[in-house]
Order: C-alpha cells, then sequence, then structure tokens
C-alpha cells in the first residue's frame, strides 16, 4: 500500500478505493507523473464514414503529439464508405479496417479498431475532433498507472469551414457536470452520463473486461453511455482530464437544428432503459430483464410456504428481481406455480450481473419491511459503501448487499492485493453492519398462515 487508499502491484499499476483518483495525481505519492512507470503503447481508434477532409486534419494533428509516434498506432474503422479513406503521408503508423454499410454502426466500428490494434491503452477519437499537441499526453496519464481508469477529455467546438477556425459555443450541460462532480472525481451514479466516446481513453484490460461497446446500438446516440455505465458497474474510475483538449468540427448535437431531435432522443432513452438500472433512466415504473437489484434468494431451510412469504416481502418494493438459487430452486418455483417475470429459477446470468447496480444475497426465513430495500442500498455507491451485512443475531440468516462495482472491482484485484474478495470490497470500498431492526427486516421462524 502506497498511501491511504492507494495500493501499489507488483507490476508498478496502482489501484485506487472508491473513485479517488485524486489520490495518485496528489504529490505525496506522484504516481502519475512516476518517471519510472512504464510508457504504454497507445491505440487510437477513429470511426470513420465518408469524412475526408476531417479525418486528414485529425491524422495531422496525431503527427504532432508530444508523447511521440513511436509509441503511437493508429486504427481507422471505416463504417462502410463508399471508398476507404486515404491515410498516406503521415508520420503517425495509420491502419484502415473496414466493415460493410449495414447502417449507422459506429459501436461495431470501434470494437473492429480495437480488436484490430495492439497498444496497451486504447484512445477513442471522433474522425471530426482534432486533438490538441499534448491531448494524448493528459488523455493516457491516468490509465496508464490505474488500469480501471476511464478517462472523458474536454470536447470543445469550432467551425473549420472559416480560416482561422472560429470558436463555438461550449456545450454548458458538460461544463456544469464537470463542475458539480468535480471532474468526475464524485460521479455518483450519474457520472456515466458525462463520458463521451469522442474522447475516450481506457485500458485495454478494462475495456476487453466488459465487452467492449454494445454492437445492437444501430442509430446516433447512447452506445457510449451505455458503455460508460457497464464499466462503472465493472468498477471503472471515472475521470475528466479538461487539459485533454480534443476540438469538434461543428456545434454539439444538441445545438443544431434539427426536426428529428425529439424522436432520436426518445429512441435513445428507450434503447438504453432496459440496460442502464439508474433510477433516472427509469421513470416510468416499468421492469426489465435487468433489475437494479439481483437477489439471490437461498430455497435452503425454506418450506414452499415460508419462500412465498420471503420473496413476496422482497419484490412489493423497488426495481427488484429474484432468482432462486440452491438446489430445489427450479421446483419451489415449479411449486409455488409463479407467472411473475421478477421470480426467476437457478442463478442470474452475466448480461444481467453486468448491468445492475446491486446485487443482495439471502438466506434463511428473512422478511423485509417496506423500507428495508431503500435503506440497504442507499448507504451504497460512489462516495458510500461497497457492502453492508445485516445482523439477525444467532439465527444464521443472511442478508448482504453489495454494489456491482464493488464486487467486480475487488474480483479483478483481489489475489493481486493478496485479499480474498470480501477484504478488497471492504479495503476498496468500505463496508457497513447493521441491525436488523434498524432496516425494518427480520427472520420469521413459525409457518405462515397463507389462507383466507
Amino acid at each position: 500500500m502506497t498511501g491511504p487508499g492507494v495500493f501499489r502491484c507488483a507490476d508498478g499499476t496502482v489501484v485506487v478505493a472508491d473513485n479517488r483518483w485524486d489520490l495518485v495525481s496528489d504529490e505525496r505519492w506522484g504516481l502519475v507523473a512516476d518517471e519510472t512507470a512504464p510508457a504504454r503503447s497507445i491505440s487510437v481508434v477513429i470511426p470513420y464514414y465518408e469524412q475526408p477532409a476531417q479525418l486528414h486534419r485529425v491524422l495531422t494533428a496525431l503527427d504532432t503529439q508530444t508523447v511521440g509516434t513511436d509509441r503511437i498506432e493508429v486504427i481507422v474503422a471505416d463504417d462502410g464508405s463508399a471508398q476507404p479513406p486515404d491515410v498516406r503521408g503521415h508520420t503517425v503508423d495509420v491502419t484502415v479496417v473496414r466493415q460493410a454499410d449495414n447502417g449507422f454502426r459506429a459501436a461495431a466500428a470501434r470494437n473492429l479498431g480495437a480488436r484490430t490494434s495492439n497498444g496497451e491503452l486504447l484512445c477513442f477519437l471522433d474522425a471530426d475532433t482534432v486533438p490538441e499537441p499534448d491531448y494524448l499526453a493528459h488523455a493516457i496519464a491516468l490509465p496508464s498507472v490505474v488500469p480501471d481508469a476511464l478517462v472523458v477529455g474536454r470536447r470543445r467546438h469550432a467551425d473549420f469551414s472559416t480560416t482561422p477556425a472560429t470558436e463555438l459555443t461550449e456545450p454548458q450541460w458538460l461544463v456544469d457536470a464537470y463542475g458539480w462532480t468535480e471532474n468526475l472525481l464524485r460521479p455518483g451514479w450519474t457520472g456515466y452520463r458525462y463520458v463521451i466516446s469522442a474522447v475516450m481513453t481506457c485500458s485495454r484490460v478494462l475495456f476487453d473486461e466488459v465487452g467492449g461497446f454494445d454492437e445492437s446500438f444501430t442509430r446516433y446516440g447512447g452506445e457510449d453511455w451505455e458503455l460508460a455505465n457497464r464499466m462503472t458497474m465493472a468498477g471503472a474510475v471515472l475521470a475528466h482530464e479538461p487539459r485533454a483538449v480534443a476540438w469538434h468540427d461543428g456545434p454539439d448535437w444538441a445545438a443544431r437544428d434539427t426536426a428529428r431531435r425529439t424522436d432520436a432522443k426518445n429512441g435513445e432513452a428507450l434503447s438504453l432503459a432496459p440496460r442502464i438500472t439508474e433510477p433516472a433512466a427509469r421513470t416510468a415504473g416499468l421492469r426489465y430483464e435487468v433489475p437494479d437489484v439481483v437477489a439471490r434468494v437461498s430455497t435452503a431451510g425454506h418450506t414452499p410456504a415460508s419462500l412465498h412469504r420471503t420473496i413476496a416481502s422482497i419484490v412489493r418494493t423497488g426495481d427488484v428481481a429474484v432468482w432462486l438459487v440452491g438446489d430445489n430452486g427450479a421446483d419451489m418455483h415449479d411449486v409455488l406455480a409463479l407467472h411473475d417475470s421478477r421470480i426467476r429459477r437457478g442463478a442470474p446470468g452475466r448480461y444481467v450481473l453486468d448491468r445492475c447496480r446491486f446485487v443482495a444475497d439471502v438466506a434463511g426465513r428473512v422478511v423485509f419491511g417496506d423500507t428495508t430495500l431503500e435503506a440497504l442500498t442507499t448507504p451504497l455507491g460512489p462516495g458510500g459503501a461497497g457492502g453492508i451485512d445485516v445482523d439477525f443475531g444467532d439465527t444464521g440468516a443472511v442478508t448482504r448487499v453489495t454494489t456491482t462495482r464493488a464486487l467486480r472491482r475487488a474480483e479483478r484485484h483481489a489475489a493481486r492485493l493478496g485479499m480474498t474478495q470480501d477484504e478488497a470490497v471492504a479495503a476498496l470500498f468500505g463496508h457497513i453492519d447493521v441491525a436488523a431492526d434498524d432496516v425494518q427486516a427480520a427472520v420469521v421462524r413459525e409457518e405462515p398462515w397463507l389462507s383466507w
């Protein structure tokens, strides 16, 4: 351990507590500026479609990056242009890969570019977004040392049709967001909304672990929020680096005059709601395959009647679904004759566990009160704890709720830190113990009377 909340690993990388990237940029530790840290190789991935003049400006800007072209490879991922882009005449090493023109597939193009590349760090730039000379130096500083880091640069706007280019208004919603989150140091659960794939950098390790962009996005917008949210659930450390400036050719999308803006934003919202469980994405009260809270309820020690009481108490409040786990989970489900999409058999799959915010493990004849779920989840999350245990005394019952981001980061680093997964959750995110009475939970041992 290098300092409070900073864990240095044998390979020279660093694991930080919660979202505390500020700890590794603190002069006391000097980790970001550590001259002994290896110089990471950089792959710049640029999705492209019919933008030859704009791409030329971006590649020319990459020729003069202060990190030096010997560390940089550029992969231009062409999303089905009629003619492949001409990338000759540049100092930086450029490779073009192409996919068929099957509509707007920027997510798939970025994944194609990433798969083709070899760098330890992945820097995503759009073909119309021109980086300043020190862009890469600033963008890669944190993920070079903290492989969990997901860094978004500062996208500014200009009209390049004039000479010199004319500066345009910077989107106020982003300026405000980076202000109140302190450059995403305190992102809360909504920080994913302020990560823009046009100026995004992360380690290959993190990108590969989450599986890259969701290629089912085949229209403009949403794929960067979805990826940033999924990375957050995987334990990413979100950071905005305002010194990593790149200039977008044209105004922010929200400032453009388009009668289709409402349809586009509604389409984006409908695409994101099934995948993002953060409450702002689900204001209508509808339920989806991925719940906000995954409750794994052990059927051991239950009768059908007592299990009926337990699971009913859990699902009656909040965006939660129950998976019946245990040797007789499927049989119990059949006996209860349930036709409720919130009650499911077996263990939750990877798709669900990659996207939910919380995982609750419940064993014993536990009964939740009306406010139990809220009481257990509210103290958890960015800036809060990673897990919470309910003390039921000597009953043997268990209720533990953990954030997915804590579970995933602990799972990734526990062995490197010489800890168990539970120890890593506590060390990196903190852990809370509460009395059952304090969260309106109880163990009810007697058999319920279900008749009427």
